[in-house]
């Protein structure tokens, strides 16, 4: 497997942007999870413009300021955690990655200490 191959297939959805808010990159998963809205046809349009309000507002001011937003959302009878935080290349701010993952609706929780 070369590079980053393994990330194409990967069971989560994964969608990264530049600091503009620029789709640079999707997997299979993400494209199918947003084939209405044109799955990897989206690569190279802006997430604002795939976001009303007020969640347009809510990426743009993660945008702004680098800052994690991580919440779990239950759709069509699925759970999933979302992930989203800030990445970066060389030391600076490069945009956002978004995980989406499906979770079950009880799992356990450790405590490691």
């Amino acid at each position: 497997m070369a590079g980053h191959d393994w990330i194409k297939q990967f069971p989560a959805a994964i969608t990264v942007c530049d600091c503009k808010g620029v789709i640079l990159e999707m997997n299979d998963k993400a494209a199918q999870s947003f084939e209405k809205d044109g799955g990897y046809a989206l690569i190279g349009r802006n997430l604002l413009d795939c976001h009303p309000e007020p969640a347009r507002g809510k990426v743009q001011r993660l945008l702004d300021t680098c800052e994690k937003n991580i919440y779990t959302i239950e759709k069509n009878g699925i759970k999933k955690l979302i992930y989203q935080c800030p990445w970066f290349e060389d030391g600076q701010y490069a945009g956002f990655v978004e995980l989406s993952l499906e979770i079950p609706f009880e799992m356990e929780h450790f405590v490691r200490s």
